[in-house]
């Protein structure tokens, strides 16, 4: 965060203290941003655990309530597509210095808990689903604007790589959340995975109470703000979020919020990056419809190790996919398709990361309503696949089905490779890009960092 240059001719104006301000969250010592990165990184492993988590529940929640695969399947959708809507509406509140992020983060993790306690207590199968909705929904902040609280913390020469183990933290929680969900539904039944989330979930909330302190600079120097009027009776004090806002009304300042992440939506950067990463993700959410069909028709894994290889994870797409399919049969050995299967967590995981890097480092005063955007997006392509995963496989085979995806993988490849070549041309036709670079400019210091940023 830059010192604010117009302190000098503005004398009431409230900025940092220079260069070195401690309370400047890039000022913080090595150790505690660490610690701060570690924070955000297990909230978001929290609630991303929460979409995997459910399908051991599946098979249980078909037999008490009587219903399809395809219904119960629903209640993965709904979940992945609850939080790619919310920070639609929830993360532009994390942009208001009057709010910030962590009064969000706390009270929506809050709401999923709450939320959380009729599934476990469901009598049918539309409780379950209603509020598989809203828990999603209200994980949604943790999900979208996790990366918008690392680039308060970090510098633009640092931020690839804490959005590394950021985005590391989310794709963690899809991994393991089938294996122990796997184990405890077989031992007691569909209800014990979902009793696992709000444990795992409660203790995130409680830890981040007591540990995670507030990362947004504007809240910060509003506060500063408040602090110095109270101690001074100088009611000219402001911050420049305050008298950016004179004037203002509160409706019009959260009507701008709400309405920011709508509007970059259709920005031409954000277009192209989210298509590819919607696609991918899209992939990794029928993982969770085809290894049943491999590992537990094919292999006869029973419940509880059936999830055992999603760890094959932690061990590039096209190929990843191609070895997967054509080896799940019954002559070969099971390991092989895990071992395709894990060939793909290198290539989602460089491409989510060098996505969200890009979009955030373009776009840096709104990172947390461009992450909303990709959010929603991607959640939303990835929320219809698992509906028809099965009947996918099935119709065309593992074989030629997963060809099928390999394709379309190696066609969309050329749109990863047009923003390198062309993004700066569709950054300055942005309005928005443009007027970032000059923010960005003050923010980062020099242009040679701007530069390495994308933002020019």
């Amino acid at each position: 965060m830059d010192v604010d240059t117009e302190k000098h001719s503005d004398p009431y104006l409230v900025g940092w203290y220079g260069d070195d301000d401690q309370e400047n969250p890039r000022n913080w010592s090595p150790a505690k941003r660490a610690f701060v990165a570690f924070c955000i990184s297990f909230l978001t492993f929290s609630v991303y655990i929460g979409s995997a988590i459910y399908t051991p529940s599946i098979p249980g929640l078909m037999s008490d309530f009587n219903v399809s695969q395809t219904t119960a399947t629903f209640g993965l959708t709904l979940y992945v597509l609850a939080y790619g809507i919310g920070p639609m509406f929830l993360a532009p509140l994390q942009e208001l210095p009057h709010i910030g992020r962590n009064p969000v983060y706390m009270a929506t993790l809050l709401v999923f808990i709450i939320f959380q306690i009729p599934i476990v207590m469901a009598k049918n199968m539309s409780t379950v689903l209603a509020f598989r909705f809203l828990t999603g929904f209200a994980s949604s902040p943790a999900l979208a604007t996790g990366g918008a609280s690392m680039a308060d913390i970090y510098s633009v020469n640092h931020i690839g790589y804490v959005l590394g183990i950021w985005s590391l933290g989310a794709v963690a929680g899809r991994i393991v959340g089938p294996v122990i969900g796997g184990f405890a539904a077989q031992a007691n039944g569909w209800r014990w995975p979902q009793y696992e989330l709000i444990w795992i979930v409660s203790f995130s909330l409680i830890f981040l109470l007591l540990f995670l302190p507030e990362t947004y600079g504007p809240t910060i120097l509003l506060k500063r703000a408040r602090r110095l009027r109270k101690l001074t009776g100088n009611e000219q004090l402001r911050s420049q979020s305050e008298k950016n806002s004179e004037g203002e009304s509160f409706v019009t300042v959260m009507k701008e919020a709400l309405i920011r992440p709508f509007i970059l939506a259709k920005e031409p950067v954000l277009m192209f990056a989210n298509l590819y990463v919607g696609f991918v993700y899209a992939i990794f959410y029928l993982w969770f419809e085809a290894f049943p069909l491999v590992f537990t028709d094919i292999y006869h894994f029973r419940l509880g190790a059936s999830g055992l290889p999603f760890l094959g994870f932690i061990v590039f797409i096209p190929t990843s996919v191609l070895i997967f399919g054509f080896t799940s049969k019954e002559g070969i050995h099971w390991i092989v398709p895990v071992i395709g299967a894990a060939l793909y967590l290198p290539g989602i995981y460089l491409i989510f990361q060098s996505i969200l890097t890009y979009i955030t480092s373009t776009y840096p005063t709104h990172a947390a309503s461009v992450l909303a955007s990709n959010d929603l997006f991607r959640s939303t392509i990835a929320s219809v696949f698992p509906l028809f995963g099965r009947a996918f496989f099935v119709g065309l085979g593992l074989g030629p089905g997963s060809a099928l995806l390999a394709g379309i993988s190696f066609l969309l490849m050329p749109v990863f490779w047009s923003l390198w070549k062309w993004g700066h041309v569709l950054r300055r036709r942005s309005v928005y890009a443009c007027v970032l670079s000059t923010v960005g400019l003050l923010r980062y210091g020099t242009a040679s960092n701007l530069a390495k940023a994308h933002v020019i």
